[in-house]
């Protein structure tokens, strides 16, 4: 099939920034269709409308067309509206449909758990159950057939096996192809084996052979064994989950069954919001071209958490949801060597109940030296990013990761260990040929990390070869543009295969 030049793309997500938001999915679902709708396609998007979205803020309105559909879960008829408004852009206008559903989404200021106890919800399975079923329903009423259905993790995992295997659509409605994209593959959405029966899928395939994984139902699985094409966000983390046991998550053989469909492209940051020039949250803005300006934000932010400010001593920044696989057990073991040297760091970050106790700890500790805040401040993570001269980020796996790339653009030299996005985004440094925009290290210890530190501030000593280093950085393209033409050719890719 000869695939149209402007092209019609339905975006199937369970979050989308400003709406509704947990991580870097919700910033994706936004800025890609954006751009995709700037470089002249036509691109619909289909989310959830949770409790937390604001009706009247956002124009959100009927369809009358689209009021009291209705779908089986399993034995049980549920009924659902899509309302519609579109995506808050000064420059095009992107259509979004909110599936409606009391019970399942209007009920939850919350996304997938309960934020009381943190405990996911029970019903998860038939809540994206509902939302998988929705797109089809969506396509018959509306008669908008898309060239290309682009589904976004487990949420959306049901949609290539549900078309593939128990296609409810009439023939002319079925022309689609479908791009499945990973954006975290430790999030597979597993439930009982009960939860099959719910689907409509066909019976015959409920094994582990088929749409089973350990003798439970997976999402993902669903997704990773019919969608027409998969990517995921990062050339590094496409070769990893095939190979890295750890990293592939159990799924490294279904994975290995598609590798010749999937492809890495890593996502783009939204300079609209993220660029040191036009940041409205930062006290002073900067290019490459006035650093000292950048100097200005660093005593702020240092003052802002209660330190002194003394130029010539680095200051690190940690902007992180506290966890393992960030890499928090590695700064937890080596903070004391860390505080060793002359550096002073600060932290933003929420997570375990483990790693807010023992930073607190290590606040106290060390007062003159660290100092963190321990939950969400938009704002503090833009005067992180502009104030600090070194951004850390250890992670374990990282499928593609931003902060590193808003660090980059904001001239604070990231050190990262050498995993998925990480990888493929930071360029390390070298003293040979003074090329590179940041540092890494490979080993999973502590003691990798604290040595490539050092290496770090000895760098940062010297003058002249840090401003290069900082403005290498700032120099590179992350912007949606260049990330939404390589989704471009993907879908083309698709479409012709």
């Amino acid at each position: 099939m000869a695939s149209p030049k402007k092209l019609k793309i339905l975006f199937v997500t369970s979050e989308l920034f400003p709406f509704v938001k947990t991580g870097g999915l919700a910033d994706v679902s936004a800025a890609l269709p954006q751009m995709l709708t700037e470089l002249g396609h036509e691109v619909r998007i289909l989310v959830p409308k949770y409790g937390a979205i604001d009706v009247r803020k956002y124009k959100i309105h009927d369809v009358v067309r689209l009021k009291d559909l209705s779908i089986k879960i399993g034995d049980k008829d549920v009924v659902f509206s899509v309302k519609s408004s579109f995506l808050p852009s000064q420059k095009v206008r992107v259509q979004i449909y909110f599936l409606d559903n009391q019970e399942y989404y209007g009920s939850r200021k919350s996304l997938y758990s309960d934020p009381l106890t943190g405990t996911d919800y029970k019903d998860n399975d038939e809540r994206f159950i509902l939302l998988s079923k929705s797109v089809f329903e969506l396509i018959q009423k509306l008669g908008w057939v898309p060239d290309i259905i682009h589904c976004n993790d487990w949420q959306c995992g049901l949609v290539p096996s549900i078309f593939k295997t128990a296609n409810p659509l009439d023939p002319q409605h079925s022309t689609f192809k479908i791009l499945f994209t990973i954006h975290n593959l430790s999030y597979q959405g597993i439930f009982n084996k009960t939860t099959y029966d719910k689907t409509g899928l066909p019976e015959e395939l409920k094994t582990d052979k088929g749409l089973l994984h350990d003798g439970k139902f997976n999402f993902m699985k669903c997704g990773l064994m019919y969608a027409d094409c998969i990517n995921t966000v990062s050339e590094g983390y496409a070769k990893e989950i095939l190979s890295d046991k750890e990293i592939g998550c159990g799924l490294n053989s279904v994975l290995n069954k598609r590798k010749n469909n999937l492809f890495g492209l890593v996502n783009g940051i939204d300079y609209s919001i993220w660029n040191p020039e036009t940041d409205k949250f930062i006290p002073k803005k900067f290019t490459y071209k006035n650093l000292e300006n950048k100097l200005f934000n660093k005593q702020v932010l240092v003052e802002r958490f209660g330190l002194k400010f003394d130029e010539s001593t680095p200051v690190i920044g940690i902007i992180s949801r506290l966890y393992d696989s960030k890499g928090m057990d590695l700064i937890t073991e080596s903070f004391d060597e860390m505080m060793k040297l002359n550096i002073q760091v600060v932290m933003l970050g929420t997570g375990d109940r483990k790693y807010h106790q023992a930073f607190e700890k290590l606040a106290k500790k060390y007062n003159s030296k660290f100092s963190c805040y321990l939950g969400f401040n938009d704002e503090l993570a833009h005067l992180i990013e502009a104030g600090s001269d070194i951004f850390l980020m250890p992670s374990k796996y990282e499928p593609c990761g931003l902060n590193q790339m808003y660090s980059l653009v904001y001239g604070t030299v990231p050190l990262v260990r050498e995993t998925g996005g990480l990888a493929d985004t930071v360029i390390k440094y070298s003293e040979k040929t003074e090329n590179g925009t940041g540092f890494m290290f490979k080993q999973y210890e502590s003691a990798a990390l604290v040595k490539e530190l050092k290496r770090v501030i000895t760098t940062f000593a010297d003058k002249k070869a840090w401003s290069k280093i900082v403005k290498n950085g700032m120099k590179t393209d992350f912007s949606w543009q260049s990330s939404a033409k390589k989704y471009i050719e993907l879908y083309k890719t698709v479409l012709n295969g």
